[in-house]
């Protein structure tokens, strides 16, 4: 079966290997545009194929930095109230040593 390739299943996904477009039949010879230049086009869709692919990968890092700063905001977190409960405990601590204390001068 050698049927040429459609726009939505190319025969390759090569920008360099596709047949360059034509213009159609129905569209006036005035109207249409020459074609100076196909390597600028070709360049243009490979780079765009390619920032393309990249994109992916570009927010799973976005994502994974995104996380870490979450961990450790999250990491952050866990030792101030740490830092909090044994301030309480020891202010605590001191009263109790005082009034010790104080029981102690008054007999």
């Amino acid at each position: 079966m050698n049927t040429a390739g459609t726009i939505d299943r190319p025969l390759t996904h090569d920008p360099k290997k596709q047949a360059p477009m034509k213009p159609s039949t129905s569209e006036l010879t005035s109207s249409v545009i020459e074609d100076v230049t196909t390597t600028g086009a070709t360049d243009s869709r490979q780079n765009r194929t390619r920032e393309m692919q990249l994109i992916p990968e570009a927010l799973a890092r976005a994502h994974m930095h995104e996380r870490l700063r979450e961990a450790e905001r999250d990491r952050l977190a866990v030792r101030l109230a740490a830092a909090r409960r044994m301030q309480r405990r020891a202010e605590r601590a001191s009263l109790r040593a005082r009034r010790a204390l104080a029981m102690a001068v008054m007999h």
